[in-house]
């Protein structure tokens, strides 16, 4: 597969989605820009998975350090509610049946058992499992400052967003149909939580995602 050398700068990203993933796979570098400010609803920390009753969302409650001038680094999660279980449990209920959910359970089980502090810690600690289970290598790195907006093309910290009217054309996304246990229900759902693909398709999940970028 032929990767684009310009950087892809990205945000933090709970569960990311198919396209999120397509640019670690994409681009021979990513950065994830911790200085940004926190952008509330968002996939900063939501994602969202396709369970028996449609696509569901799933919301890391955080707490905003400096209130609305918080940024991504200093974001704390919340856990006044149990929402790690109640998260599991959901996974759980939409991808019990999946093809390959047995394979994977205990892989991400163990994400939702530690409490980590930072959201941008927890959403780190996804992507890198994600990466171990599909045995593939992102090349990842952190910004030491904001990064100024400069070609559109390759900055998606604000165009991969749940909001249609927010979330951006992609030249380079072009999103193919794969098996899903409620499509009989509710058809294809494109472009969810890149664990969706995994359970479903299991080791071909990182070939069909570079099948989705388009050169």
């Amino acid at each position: 597969m032929v990767q684009l050398t310009q950087t892809a700068i990205l945000s933090t990203a709970y569960l990311p989605n198919v396209r999120y993933i397509s640019k670690l796979l994409l681009h021979k570098q990513s950065v994830i820009d911790i200085y940004e400010t926190y952008q509330k609803q968002s996939y900063r920390n939501r994602c969202t998975i396709y369970g028996a009753n449609g696509p569901q969302q799933l919301t890391i409650p955080v707490i905003k350090t400096n209130g609305n001038h918080t940024l991504c680094k200093d974001i704390l999660i919340e856990y006044e509610t149990n929402w790690q279980h109640v998260h599991w449990m959901a996974i759980v209920s939409a991808y019990g049946h999946s093809p390959f959910f047995e394979i994977f359970e205990d892989e991400l089980a163990h994400l939702f058992e530690k409490k980590e502090k930072f959201l941008i810690d927890f959403n780190l600690k996804i992507l890198r499992q994600i990466q171990e289970s599909m045995g593939t290598d992102f090349n990842i790195g952190f910004s030491q400052h904001f990064i100024m907006p400069a070609d559109e093309s390759y900055d998606f910290r604000n165009s991969i967003h749940p909001k249609e009217r927010l979330n951006k054309p992609d030249k380079y996304f072009k999103p193919v149909n794969y098996f899903q246990v409620f499509s009989e229900k509710f058809g294809h759902q494109p472009n969810l939580s890149f664990i969706d693909l995994m359970f479903n398709e299991g080791p071909q999940a990182i070939d069909i995602c570079r099948q989705m970028c388009w050169l």
